[in-house]
């Protein structure tokens, strides 16, 4: 089965992705992307998948994934049950840490873990545990804080005394047939171009379909319309942006995913999470309070 190709935005103004995401969430699925992921466990167990390794996973699980390697995490749980919390997640393109890796001397050291992850990296408990409060501090940070908590997390992993490399060195994903697909060349420019009102049309003359071919292979390949699924990623950045900067105002957060109007954006946000963005931002802060003092 060919891997999906997930949509990473990084927003503007920073380097790397920092988020954190629940169970069931949009991102669990057989997927990859060119980004380098660092991911921790947090909650559930179940079965995963990197590359052409199966395997069993559990809290503070914590792997390093290099670019297009193909993954998944499927957790255990009840039917209806939903997880608020399952994973911490960082992703950082290529090009951000290449060019940090050429401008400091002090990177080289570095090189050795980017090359190991294109197969797949798990850490042993020790440095999950070390990893883990670090992350969450840099899920809250700002600025250059965020920015040495970043390199800080990268030096554990560096220094790392035990770890597992999981894909087979005979496993390559094949992304000739991949990247050059109608719908997935069309999903990496909704990822290059989410704030934007980009229409069905264009899309569908950027891939060479009629309109009506791209809606329906479309909607083969996602499982809905190109509106929707834009606006569910919109309000998966918008709660990425309420969890991470508690500064920042709803109405702010609105404009900055690419709604017109801010009654738009709750309606939907209403219709994809079940709650208000405001009720949403209390309801994480008192489930992360209540993991904290636990």
């Amino acid at each position: 089965m060919q891997p999906d190709l997930e949509l990473v935005h990084i927003r503007k103004g920073e380097s790397f992705a920092a988020w954190r995401h629940g169970y069931p969430f949009r991102t669990v699925r057989w997927h990859y992307h060119p980004e380098y992921e660092i991911h921790l466990v947090v909650a559930t167990s179940g079965t995963f998948y990197i590359g052409d390794f199966v395997g069993n996973f559990g809290p503070g699980q914590l792997i390093m994934t290099g670019p297009n390697l193909p993954q998944n995490w499927i957790s255990e749980i009840e039917p209806g049950e939903v997880v608020p919390a399952r994973s911490l997640v960082i992703q950082f393109p290529e090009p951000f840490i290449e060019d940090a890796c050429s401008s400091m001397p002090e990177m080289d050291a570095l090189r050795p873990l980017l090359e190991r992850s294109r197969r797949g990296l798990l850490f042993d408990e020790e440095t999950s545990a070390k990893v883990r409060p670090v992350m969450e501090r840099l899920l809250e940070a700002q600025g250059m804080a965020r920015l040495a908590l970043f390199w800080e997390i990268l030096d554990l992993l560096v220094n790392a005394p035990h770890y597992e490399v999981l894909a087979s060195l005979s496993f390559e994903l094949d992304l000739t047939g991949i990247g050059d697909s109608g719908i997935n060349r069309a999903l990496s420019h909704l990822r290059e171009h989410l704030t934007e009102q980009i229409e069905e049309g264009e899309l569908a003359e950027m891939v060479g379909q009629s309109q009506s071919a791209f809606s329906r292979a479309f909607k083969r390949h996602t499982g809905t319309t190109l509106v929707r699924y834009r606006n569910q990623l919109r309000i998966d950045l918008a709660c990425q942006m309420l969890l991470t900067d508690q500064e920042i105002k709803v109405a702010e957060i609105c404009y900055d995913v690419g709604f017109s109007n801010l009654s738009n954006f709750n309606r939907h946000f209403l219709k994809f999470k079940g709650m208000s963005p405001s009720q949403f931002r209390t309801t994480f802060a008192a489930q992360k309070a209540f993991v904290m003092a636990e």
